[in-house]
Order: structure tokens, then sequence, then C-alpha cells
């Protein structure tokens, strides 16, 4: 944006300098003179230790387009609070002697006592914000986009990630089997102890009765507690396998690139086995 006054145009009106720490940052102020005259100029700022300008005087021939002016912001340590800054600049300008050059310039020229029209142009210092770089999440459901953004990464799974996963999956599979053989193995005991409590209730003498019955009570509870748990074990057994095909399904999806449509799901998934992997 252009400042214009009645001698010189100024452009911009403000002095931008992209902030970083430790490193010089320079900007510059373009001059133009809007009149035949020559024009005499000088630039002040609010802080002179921190800014060095090249020229701070100078002289900008008659109708001229271009006189630039270099300012450079020495490094800082330490950024403003909020990346505000309250530095000024004042650009003061005047009509000068045909044929006056920079070596000519006394302060006397620009001192408003003196009768002299002096033109000034206040400039701010700004920090203008770095560009953001793009986003390389993808667009999709806002539910769960948060938790999604740490596991996906353009709709896979990172490489640690994928393989905690197999190695889950092998681990769960393992498991499975050993509950599968486990199940097997009671079945068949309960089935020994059910021919044997049949056996043990034909032909049984009178004379007996009361030692036969504390064998019966105690073959019964030994049955039943085989019974529960065989039927814990199938509970294990039927949850394991439908974490286990949730896993298979995850990885079909991970190969096919469809994952997309099932981020839930997956996460719901990874809660479970790391559930389940906790409680063992």
């Amino acid at each position: 944006m252009m400042s214009t006054g009645e001698l010189l145009s100024i452009d911009p009106q403000e002095l931008q300098f992209p902030f970083e720490l430790r490193k010089q940052i320079s900007c510059s102020l373009n001059l133009s003179n809007k009149t035949y005259n020559y024009v005499a100029f000088k630039l002040k700022t609010t802080n002179p230790k921190k800014y060095c300008v090249r020229p701070n005087t100078g002289v900008v021939l008659p109708a001229s387009t271009s006189n630039v002016i270099a300012v450079t912001m020495q490094a800082q340590k330490e950024a403003p609070p909020d990346m505000q800054c309250k530095d000024k600049f004042l650009l003061q300008s005047v009509v000068a002697s045909p044929g006056t050059a920079a070596k000519d310039i006394t302060p006397e020229m620009f001192n408003k006592e003196s009768g002299n029209y002096v033109e000034e142009c206040k400039l701010r210092v700004v920090y203008p914000a770095p560009p953001q770089p793009p986003s390389h999440v993808q667009e999709g459901s806002e539910e769960g986009s948060s938790s999604t953004a740490s596991v996906l990464d353009n709709g896979s799974l990172n490489a640690s990630e994928f393989t905690s996963a197999r190695s889950r999956i092998s681990k769960l599979a393992e498991e499975k089997n050993v509950a599968i053989q486990q199940n097997k193995s009671l079945q068949q005991e309960l089935e020994l102890l059910r021919r044997k409590a049949r056996k043990g209730h034909n032909g049984i003498p009178l004379m007996n009765v009361t030692t036969d019955i504390k064998v019966d009570i105690s073959c019964n509870l030994m049955v039943l507690v085989h019974i529960l748990l065989v039927g814990v074990l199938s509970m294990i057994t039927t949850f394991v396998e439908k974490v286990h095909e949730a896993y298979e399904g995850m990885l079909t999806a991970l190969s096919q690139g469809g994952l997309k449509s099932k981020t839930l799901e997956i996460l719901g998934c990874l809660a479970i086995i790391t559930f389940f992997g906790a409680s063992n």
C-alpha cells in the first residue's frame, strides 16, 4: 500500500519483517518524487540501536520513480509479546535547492522552526505471520478427528504402528489356539466324568448309600466346576475370535486403501486389544 504526500510517494507505508530469532531481516522502502524539484529526505526511528538504515538521508531527483531505502533489523534473541512491535519510523522530506546532493544535506534543512516546509510520514513496524504449511490430514467425518489424526497419515498407519498391529494379531492368534485346545481338553474330561457318574448310579448296595451319596456330591461338584470352566473358556474363545476377525478386517482395509470409512471401527479394535493385553 502506498502512502502519498505532496512531495514523495512511499511504498509500502509500513515496514514488514518476517520475524525469526537470531537472524537479521531486511525490507525496503521505495520513494517516488511527485514534483519537479529536488527533494531531500531523512529517515529516523524510535529504536536506532535495533535497525540499520541505508541510506538514512538522501535526495530524490525531480520526477524520479525509484529511490530505495534498505532497512535491516538486527538479530533478536527473543520474540516480542504477541509478536507486536512498538517501534516507529518517521520519514521527513523537504524541497531542496537544484543540484543538491546527499553530502549537502544538513539537520537544519528539516528544522520546522526555521520556517521550512517539512513533510512527515509515520511508518509502523509489523511482523507478518509466516505462511501456514498445507495440512496432510484427509478430509472426512469430524467425529473422532483428533484421535484419527494421531493414527492416520493420508489414510494409512505408520510403519511402527503397522508392525505393532501385526505383532498383536499374531499373539492373539496364538492365545486363541491355546484357548481352543484347553476347551477341547476340558470337554473330554467332562465327558469322562459324566460316564463315571452314570456307572456309579447302577447297582449301588444299600449298605454303601451314605458313602455313595458323599461320592455323588463330590462328583457333582466337580462336574459343575468343569461346566463353569468350559462356559468361561467358550466365552473367551468367542471373544478372541471376534477380535481376531476385526483385526484381520483392519489389515484387509489397509492393504486395499479403504481405511478412511472404517476409522472409528479400527480405533475401537485397537482399544479392545490394548485392554485385553493389559488384563493378561
